[in-house]
């Protein structure tokens, strides 16, 4: 889970009307994120292989266990220090064997236990949806599952869709169901309250945003929902599904999707942390299970590698047929050259000249990151216990993998191409808000996807950047496509207007789509700041009004029916502040990342604040008829004025709580 993201200063930007200081989204780092927000606070992100950097070392070092050791003795404990992160393991195969192992920093930093790639659990969040990809072509080779079949005929309920064309298990692996994401009960942190994956997919299905397999966008609904077929046609429970026919052939006896953990294992787990200088969280209980609950060693997953990059073989232990598992690794359709895509739940792209596939995943504090390489017969992973201060983790992850092709895979530097004509045109054309074909577009939580949106600049130069791809500016070098300067990462654009995408190379499970005047964050952050400013400044300037009015009488005091509408008005502007304090105190547990309050448990409060929504539709009437009561009054046009703006603030709060999905009866957000 998608994230990262600066939700405080967002809403920090909002409150006090400073549209210009939200320019910057949500943070992603290389790993296609995971936004539950867009992209970030999601508890199981994606992490996309980055694609291929630009390096240069004529005689780059062979890669041993000793100088790879040396290596990563280098980067792990200041990086560590650095970022206040608790502790890592990474583990690197080769050739079908282990070629290093090792741990650093603390799994326990209180009781200072090591952290053990042998013996230390971790979360390894949307990595966990290998294993269940690999579970579902387990099922694909022994003739259970089509994969171009309709899902629903796997299923006891019906999956809503928006289109007549049906939802295949390959829409699924491939993040084209076209699904809404989802906050409401992915990450929980109390046993009794955890739901089952059945559960979860029955009571909180995901609205379709898109036709099925028309646009990518992540989805950990419907990783849930490929496990749960799993289940369901196999006959036997996922997690032990797994166990059976994964786990215990690859001899991955630290490794479980069970949760809480099982009571062996429990010793073992390392402990997670926002940093390490910060106590421990309680163990996240991950309810989209097939999607990112799983918890491994380190060593554990060097054996599911092994077995990836060598047709499906660990030891004597067939768990795919070579045939299946080629298969697994191969997308439906190959991909434009230098664009990562899917391959069967796989990422799939190029890195240095190499085809890298793999997953990453997070959940609120565990990152994890798994790389192999096959034309090497390679494989990277390494997993972080600690979100680390300013969430530090992200770039410790994706700096390590892509340091790491550069050292022992070194490419020659990248010479830039020519700039087509009409460049600077093009830029202009394209400047503008864009959002993420992975959003929520239903419920409250919209809101945050409303004013949170990319935004293209033209720099003036023929050249645009993107404030979510910092210090890079990109050209284009061929219509409608758009390279970094100095590197290989690319941009492109199809379609033209409303229906424009813009695809980046390096993330194949979202696209940015320009948004609508009514959506525009630009529109919204100044409406909704200068609204609750104002409204604000009503409220705090009415006493001082009263006072005037007692130590100053005016010579033509309003009074009668325009008098009460002013007075009402006042209450109005009180009661919208009351309405939106009411908001940003269930909405403030996502600025600092406690997804687990939303549940069953918030419905009641949630119903309660859109019932609530009659406070700013009503107040925002009685401003209007105060308005136009000044106007009928001889009130001077200052009054008339002040009138007018303050009708036109309580009409902003009822616009933002309307575009933001407040104003709604939706408990499934």
């Amino acid at each position: 889970m998608s994230g990262n993201w600066r939700l405080a200063a967002v809403l920090a930007c909002v409150l006090i009307a400073l549209p210009g200081a939200a320019e910057k989204p949500p943070g992603s780092p290389a790993t296609a994120t995971a936004t539950v927000l867009p992209s970030p606070a999601l508890p199981t992100g994606t992490a996309a292989t980055p694609a291929p950097r630009s390096s240069h070392a004529s005689a780059p070092p062979a890669l041993t266990a000793s100088d790879v050791g040396a290596w990563l003795d280098g980067y792990f404990p200041g990086t560590l220090k650095q970022g206040k992160i608790a502790g890592a393991q990474v583990v690197i195969v080769k050739d079908g064997s282990v070629l290093f192992k090792k741990g650093y920093g603390y799994a326990d930093v209180a009781a200072k236990t090591p952290m053990d790639p042998d013996r230390t659990l971790m979360r390894i969040g949307s990595t966990s949806k290998l294993l269940t990809w690999t579970a579902v072509m387990q099922q694909v080779e022994v003739g259970k599952i089509d994969l171009d079949a309709d899902v629903n005929k796997y299923l006891d309920f019906k999956v809503v869709t928006k289109t007549s064309r049906v939802l295949t298990m390959n829409d699924l692996m491939t993040h084209r169901g076209g699904f809404e994401e989802g906050l409401k009960d992915v990450i929980d942190t109390d046993p009794k309250r955890f739901k089952s994956t059945e559960r979860f997919l029955k009571e909180n299905g995901r609205p379709p945003l898109f036709p099925v397999g028309a646009m990518p966008a992540y989805s950990n609904y419907g990783a849930a929902l490929a496990g749960y077929i799993v289940e369901r046609v196999s006959g036997e429970p996922f997690a032990a599904y797994i166990e059976r026919h994964i786990l215990t052939p690859l001899q991955m006896q630290h490794t479980t999707f069970i949760q809480p953990l099982p009571t062996a294992l429990v010793p073992l787990m390392s402990k997670g942390y926002r940093q390490d200088d910060q106590p421990p969280v309680p163990y996240e209980l991950v309810v989209t299970a097939p999607a990112g609950s799983v918890a491994a060693t380190g060593a554990d997953m060097a054996n599911f590698m092994i077995a990836n990059l060598q047709d499906g073989r660990f030891g004597e232990v067939q768990i795919l047929k070579p045939e299946t598992s080629r298969l697994m690794h191969t997308p439906e359709v190959q991909p434009r050259p230098g664009f990562d895509t899917l391959a069967h739940g796989f990422f799939y792209g190029p890195r240095n000249g190499h085809l890298v596939i793999g997953h990453g995943g997070d959940t609120i504090v565990f990152h994890t990151d798994l790389n192999m390489v096959p034309d090497q017969k390679l494989g990277i992973f390494v997993s972080f216990n600690s979100r680390g201060e300013n969430d530090a983790v992200y770039g410790a992850r994706s700096r390590l993998f892509d340091l790491f092709m550069d050292r022992y895979f070194p490419v020659p530097p990248v010479k830039d191409a020519p700039e087509i004509a009409g460049a600077a045109a093009h830029a202009a054309a394209l400047a503008g808000r864009y959002e993420n074909s992975r959003r929520i577009e239903h419920g409250f939580i919209s809101l945050f996807y409303l004013i949170q949106q990319d935004k293209i600049v033209d720099n003036g130069d023929g050249s645009i950047s993107l404030p979510s791809i910092e210090g890079k500016r990109f050209r284009e070098i061929a219509p409608n496509l758009w390279r970094e300067a100095g590197g290989v990462r690319e941009l492109l654009v199809t379609g033209t207007g409303h229906d424009r995408q813009i695809l980046d190379s390096t993330n194949p499970v979202g696209v940015m789509q320009p948004v609508s005047l009514a959506r525009n964050a630009d529109l919204n952050l100044w409406v909704g700041g200068l609204s609750i400013l104002l409204v604000l400044l009503t409220v705090l300037l009415w006493p001082v009004a009263a006072w005037l009015q007692r130590t100053r009488p005016a010579r033509n005091p309003v009074t009668g029916r325009a008098a009460t509408t002013r007075r009402l008005t006042r209450v109005a502007a009180l009661a919208d502040l009351l309405y939106i304090g009411g908001w940003y105190a269930i909405l403030a547990p996502i600025l600092s990342t406690n997804l687990d309050v939303y549940n069953d448990g918030m419905d009641g409060w949630i119903r309660a604040m859109q019932v609530a929504a009659i406070i700013p539709i009503v107040g925002a009437v009685i401003g209007v008829t105060n308005a136009a009561t000044m106007f009928r009054t001889g009130c001077g046009w200052g009054a008339k004025s002040r009138a007018v703006v303050v009708a036109l603030s309580l009409l902003g709060v009822v616009w933002i709580a309307s575009q933001g999905g407040l104003i709604s009866l939706d408990l499934n957000y």
